[in-house]
């Protein structure tokens, strides 16, 4: 069996989110670390420790959608399948979280560019693939050639309302991204919106979950070490309750 690692680490103060959703970590050493253990052993002293040294532990302050992770429908809207009070990260359902992967690769596209469902079925096409129910669905995008800098945020194609309802028309119920959004870079959206007053461009592909359950991961990497199909992916959630997201460790998994 080959593992690929198809996730980013969670990572101290990146560049790579807008001020508004820092990451922190507060490391603590061994050594601040024997200081904490003696609230539980108050007699121990550092002879009583290997070497003086106790554990290691940090504290971490960040957002359910820091790091690769997964969307649940209660980040898109209050309601799903028109009507249907939105699931939260804690209740999507585990049999959908590990299933066959296809990768879509945009990574030609332009930052900006808006992928319609006749790109889809082109890249389909191009791959010689159909997709079936719960297959798990990649968007190779091209922007995680710029993880790591402030240019991620502004970089990458993105899916449509009408590209991501031809995936979930098709029984796909997880999918996922490269970039920071499912959707084209906010930055830019906010432009033509300015530009054109069309209020169906704001978050459109994520607003597709209104009207149909889906899933979504942000933040992949390793996409370009995948053929078009042929392995498995899992992205387990992490189970935080009643919250609109969890961090994934989501990898690819081939049969050798």
């Amino acid at each position: 069996m080959r593992i690929v690692d198809l996730s980013v680490a969670i990572e101290d103060h990146t560049p790579c989110d807008p001020p508004s959703m820092p990451t922190t970590i507060e490391y603590w050493d061994h050594k601040r670390g024997a200081e904490h253990m003696r609230q539980f052993f108050p007699t121990a002293t550092d002879k009583d420790l290997p070497n003086g040294l106790g554990w290691a532990i940090e504290y971490i302050k960040l957002t359910t959608h820091s790091g690769t992770h997964m969307d649940a429908p209660w980040h898109f809207h209050p309601t799903m399948n028109n009507g249907e009070r939105a699931r939260t990260i804690d209740e999507a359902p585990l049999e959908w979280c590990y299933s066959d992967g296809v990768v879509l690769d945009f990574s030609n596209k332009p930052t900006g560019y808006r992928i319609m469902a006749a790109d889809v079925e082109e890249e389909l096409k191009r791959i010689n693939y159909t997709l079936k129910p719960l297959d798990i669905v990649v968007i190779r995008s091209g922007a995680d050639k710029a993880w790591g800098t402030p240019e991620y945020l502004v970089t990458g194609c993105g899916m449509s309302r009408e590209a991501t309802l031809y995936l979930l028309d098709r029984g796909v119920k997880v999918v996922g991204t490269d970039a920071w959004s499912w959707d084209r870079p906010l930055g830019l959206i906010a432009k033509e919106f300015e530009a054109t007053g069309d209020a169906s461009l704001i978050w459109e592909g994520h607003y597709a979950g209104i009207e149909k359950e889906y899933y979504q991961m942000e933040k992949l990497t390793n996409l370009d070490q995948l053929p078009p199909f042929g392995f498995k992916i899992s992205c387990f959630p992490v189970k935080i309750k009643a919250t609109s997201g969890g961090w994934c460790r989501t990898v690819a998994i081939f049969d050798k």
